[in-house]
């Protein structure tokens, strides 16, 4: 980790060639006031200051870091959260070169959507993890629905409107067996995108707000606003108030009542209705024989 920061740091010119070849002088207290620094530079569109006259939150964005081009905010954000960073900081890159979704699948971030990772520090069980990817589904489907589309909630970790994915989750956890050190929750939204602005294999079945909508969104509000939903259901999933949580997810489904396919590791193939969730967020599946099954992960594909 320390060597992918050392070479986003190289890219934009903070240190030298040479002081890059000498790992063992660059301690990770520089490293991180140096990316720091790099969050608070110049961008193009996306700012902290234009963030902050829509935002409402009180946790959530104390810290907000603002970067024009990055290999991955996950990444930056796992390395931050291994040091100093307070809960609720909110890492934004207005383009990611090096982005990756769930199982380690293919993410374009190109200019003109939204992509950012939140690092958490909640003082829950870590049997509550699987929750957080929900609580954010539940977070982003209600954002993108304020601007008047009928977003939907695709288990695990997508955002769908008409069918189609505008939206992903990808957490990453450290913790033990009885206690979470951190969690970090990336987020990214097809905003102000074109369907060529991704290549020919991501363009199928994805969509993009300006695809949905007439008008060009306002993507720093729109990051205001979902910042603040995102608090609500924080506070929820730390108070440990799952089920008006899990109520949320259900009304905004696109899942529930569906015939589904889904691959879990190992490669076990499940087929079934779907008929809900349980209060860890796993999927709940009624095969052809009337028996249920657990799903904890895998991916899930409609049978039309």
């Amino acid at each position: 980790m320390k060597k992918e920061m050392i070479k986003l740091l190289l890219s934009h010119n903070v240190i030298s060639e040479e002081e890059a070849k000498r790992l063992d002088l660059i301690n990770d207290e520089t490293i991180e006031e140096s990316i720091k620094e790099l969050g608070f530079g110049k961008t193009e569109h996306i700012t902290k200051d234009k963030i902050c006259e829509n935002l409402e939150t009180e946790e959530i964005a104390k810290e907000i870091l603002c970067f024009r081009k990055v290999f991955s905010t996950n990444s930056i954000a796992k390395f931050l959260a291994n040091h100093s960073a307070e809960e609720g900081t909110v890492l934004i890159s207005e383009i990611q070169t090096n982005a990756r979704g769930r199982l380690g699948k293919k993410w374009e971030a190109p200019e003109g959507g939204i992509w950012m990772s939140l690092i958490l520090r909640p003082q829950v069980p870590p049997a509550r993890i699987g929750l957080i990817t929900l609580a954010t589904g539940v977070a982003i489907a209600k954002s993108i629905r304020s601007l008047g589309v009928d977003a939907r909630i695709k288990w695990p970790n997508d955002v769908l409107i008409h069918g189609k994915k505008i939206s992903g989750v990808l957490t990453e956890v450290n913790a033990t067996f009885n206690e979470i050190d951190w969690i970090v929750v990336g987020i990214g939204i097809d905003s102000n995108l074109k369907l060529e602005d991704f290549s020919e294999d991501i363009r199928i079945g994805t969509t993009t707000l300006t695809e949905e909508l007439p008008t060009k969104v306002d993507e720093n509000e729109l990051i205001a606003i979902f910042l603040n939903e995102f608090e609500k259901v924080y506070q929820l999933y730390k108070d440990g108030e799952i089920e008006d949580i899990l109520k949320d997810w259900r009304d905004l489904a696109d899942t529930i009542g569906k015939y589904v396919n889904i691959t879990q590791t190992g490669g076990k193939i499940t087929q079934g209705y779907v008929v809900g969730i349980n209060n860890e967020g796993s999927l709940i599946i009624e095969r052809q024989d009337g028996t249920l099954e657990k799903i904890i992960s895998g991916e899930l594909r409609t049978v039309e």
